[in-house]
């Protein structure tokens, strides 16, 4: 990685009167037979939300994503023990190779910790935990995995929102309807959801566009997310310590914040 300009201006786009108001649900479902009459009933509850013409062609070329499904139903190894967990998800060499960026690219997490104050392991371990470090960062057209979880009665209110602000992302050009990402529609290095980029992404780059699968972008939007969610500079991040409140805000499993500590921990020297 070369060194970057980390002159960052915070993305105006934002969720605050995305949902104004309460509005209808449209009818969930367990299977493919009603996505269709789902996203006709989905339509105009995007449309009183903002979304304009773009936004809802795209989710009106969205299909029923059985990968996502299956994915989200199958997940298991958020229930493994915290040393399991690590091991199946490779620790060791997520600390190995992360040492070795923090130590090549001093300048730019130096400079990435001076703007928001999050120590550099946490970035690194959360990158190398979500993505390999970029070398995969998804396989599933976003909107389509995003539409049918809001569409999938498990978690529909959750992933209704995500859904809203995908499609205002595609309104605004910061993705198209054919993004790419993760099957739980997540985004770019370190996997944001949608929603997640309207609040905290930032154009760290400096060329004028969010774009989560430029690594300057994404790593600076995941410090300022976890700025944002109250990181207090200089203080600990381990269990029990201040800033581990903090590294939940990003994960809800256990094992995940303890694993993204301890790798942290050891990355940061």
């Amino acid at each position: 990685m070369t060194r970057f300009s980390l002159g960052i201006s915070i993305a105006s786009l934002t969720l605050c009167g995305l949902l104004a108001g309460p509005l209808e649900a449209a009818q969930c479902g367990n299977t493919a037979a009603g996505f269709e009459a789902w996203k006709r009933d989905f339509a105009p509850i995007a449309a009183a939300s903002g979304v304009k013409e773009r936004g809802l062609a795209a989710l009106a070329g969205t299909t029923y994503a059985t990968r996502t499904i299956a994915a989200d139903r199958n997940q298991k190894s958020f229930g493994f023990t915290l040393e399991r967990f690590m091991e199946v998800r490779g620790a060791s060499t997520i600390v190995a190779q992360g040492k070795k960026r923090k130590a090549r690219d001093a300048a730019f997490y130096d400079a990435l910790e001076r703007q928001y104050g999050v120590s550099a392991g946490v970035i690194i371990a959360i990158h190398g935990m979500e993505t390999a470090f970029g070398s995969f960062m998804g396989d599933s057209n976003v909107l389509s995995a995003i539409a049918t979880l809001a569409y999938d009665c498990r978690r529909s209110a959750f992933f209704t929102e995500h859904t809203i602000a995908a499609l205002q992302l595609v309104d605004r050009g910061t993705i198209s309807p054919q993004a790419v990402g993760a099957k739980h529609g997540e985004l770019g290095h370190t996997q944001f959801l949608p929603g997640n980029v309207l609040r905290y992404a930032v154009d760290a780059n400096g060329d004028g566009r969010i774009d989560m699968n430029n690594i300057t972008d994404s790593l600076a939007s995941t410090a300022n997310f976890l700025r944002q969610k109250g990181w207090q500079p200089g203080l600990g991040y381990q269990e029990g310590e201040p800033n581990f409140r903090v590294i939940q805000e990003w994960n809800a499993a256990g094992v995940y914040q303890k694993a993204i500590a301890i790798m942290a921990r050891q990355i940061d020297g």
